[in-house]
């Protein structure tokens, strides 16, 4: 008979007393672990601040992605950031890419899911949520439960946590306040500003409910998307002159 033989009898696995009383110990643990976490969950504060983006302004260029891993984390790499860019190289425009960012989700799945509270809002920020990395543990159970794809908590590699966006509330390499109140790096740096801040609550049961028209009037006037400039108007109305048409 084998070791593995050894501990099974009659299909059932026989515990000693030490490997009861241990396993009970750990149930009991983890029974207060979550107690408590479903404690706070249910005084979670709604966020003061959400991105919005315009899908069809975007052009794929991930400044914003570069933007947001140099300013938490002082290197431009897109695996560290906490917004992302997703191109489908078989779709046609306009979804042939999508911005991933971070819902800021009145009930976060993510905050539920974490079994040691690492999840939470900060009041000092809006009650944004963020990663605590000294609480983490590495499960990756925020990263699976965001119902999302991709999710929006993501695996920081170089220091073996989840993170996720917290509307730059702390950026260590950007000299500049963040939060609801402050700053993202993301809409600073968007060249054609395909993103965008707002405190008005998403509609949670929506899923374009964060997405927005931030491509302006003029092209708007032809038929399809586009961005809203001076040269635009001018051109049009030069064409009009030329053409003796009216508005």
């Amino acid at each position: 008979m084998n070791k593995r033989d050894q501990h099974h009898t009659t299909g059932s696995i026989k515990f000693s007393r030490r490997d009861f009383m241990k396993f009970s110990g750990m149930t009991i643990l983890s029974a207060g672990i979550v107690g408590t976490h479903v404690d706070a969950l249910g005084k979670q504060q709604v966020t003061w601040g959400f991105l919005l983006v315009d899908m069809k302004k975007c052009q794929g260029c991930t400044s914003c992605m570069l933007a947001c891993s140099l300013v938490h984390h002082g290197v431009e790499n897109p695996s560290l950031a906490r917004i992302q860019i997703l191109q489908n190289p078989y779709g046609s425009w306009p979804d042939d890419l999508t911005i991933a960012q971070c819902r800021q989700c009145v009930e976060p799945a993510c905050v539920a899911a974490c079994p040691v509270g690492a999840l939470a809002p900060d009041p000092e920020f809006g009650n944004v949520t963020r990663v605590d990395a000294s609480k983490c543990i590495g499960c990756k159970s925020c990263i699976a439960a965001c119902p999302y794809t991709p999710s929006r908590p993501v695996w920081n590699f170089t220091e073996g946590h989840s993170q996720k966006c917290d509307l730059c509330a702390y950026t260590p390499y950007w000299n500049e306040t963040g939060g609801p109140e402050g700053k993202k790096a993301c809409v600073e740096m968007c060249p054609l500003g395909a993103i965008t801040f707002t405190k008005i609550v998403p509609d949670q049961n929506r899923e374009d409910s964060y997405t927005v028209n931030l491509r302006g009037l003029p092209w708007a006037r032809l038929g399809y998307p586009g961005w809203d400039t001076p040269l635009l108007d001018t051109l049009f109305a030069s064409a009009r002159k030329r053409t003796g048409g009216g508005r």
